[in-house]
Formats: C-alpha cells, sequence, structure tokens
C-alpha cells in the first residue's frame, strides 16, 4: 500500500463496512426479534451493532496507515484494534441503549416505528 493507492483501499474498506453492517444488522435484528426482543430493545442492539461493526471497520482500516505514517510498525495495530474496540463497543452499546430508551429522541423513533 503506498499514497497513490490509500484512497482506492479506504474507499473499498468503507464499501465492505457498509456491507457488513447492513449484513450483520440484519441478522441481529432477526435474532432478537427471533427471540421475542421487544421493539425497543431491538432496534437498540440493531443500532449499536450497525455502529460497532461500521467502526471497527474503519479502525482497522485506518489505524495501520496512521501506525506507518508515524514510522510504526502497523503489525502493532491488530492487537490495538481488538482492545479499542472491546472498550468502544460496550460504550457505544451504552450510549445508544440510553439514546433510544431513555431519551426523548429515542421515544420518537420507537413511537414512529410502531
Amino acid at each position: 500500500l503506498n499514497e497513490s493507492t490509500q484512497r482506492q483501499f479506504l474507499n473499498r474498506e468503507f464499501k465492505m463496512a457498509l456491507c457488513l453492517c447492513g449484513l450483520l444488522s440484519t441478522a441481529g435484528f432477526i435474532r432478537a426479534a427471533a427471540f421475542r426482543t421487544p421493539l425497543p430493545e431491538t432496534v437498540a442492539i440493531t443500532a449499536s451493532l450497525a455502529l460497532i461493526v461500521f467502526s471497527s471497520i474503519g479502525l482497522g482500516a485506518v489505524l495501520p496507515l496512521v501506525l506507518q505514517k508515524l514510522r510504526v510498525d502497523p503489525a502493532h495495530s491488530s492487537t490495538t484494534i481488538q482492545v479499542i474496540m472491546d472498550i468502544l463497543g460496550v460504550v457505544m452499546t451504552v450510549f445508544v441503549s440510553t439514546l433510544m430508551l431513555d431519551s426523548p429522541v429515542g421515544q420518537y423513533i420507537i413511537s414512529k416505528l410502531t
């Protein structure tokens, strides 16, 4: 990967993030619905899953490039991404669940879906 191919790489990773985000969110929604999870919780879980998948793919694409620019071995990014996404995944899930279940905005969105 060099300067001239980085944009193409990031564009491809962005498209992959959208595809995987849609696919895994759909699977998560179906699973939550199959277990008869109430709709507000199902929407919160699905939104959290979409955000986590998209951000992990984005971070996984960008972090090695950033480390390379800093003249640090990009191989270190794999363990760094795991730790960051473990923490961010919990934070994002709590944030999205709070937004969707306890705020007027979330209640408005849920009311439009039911």
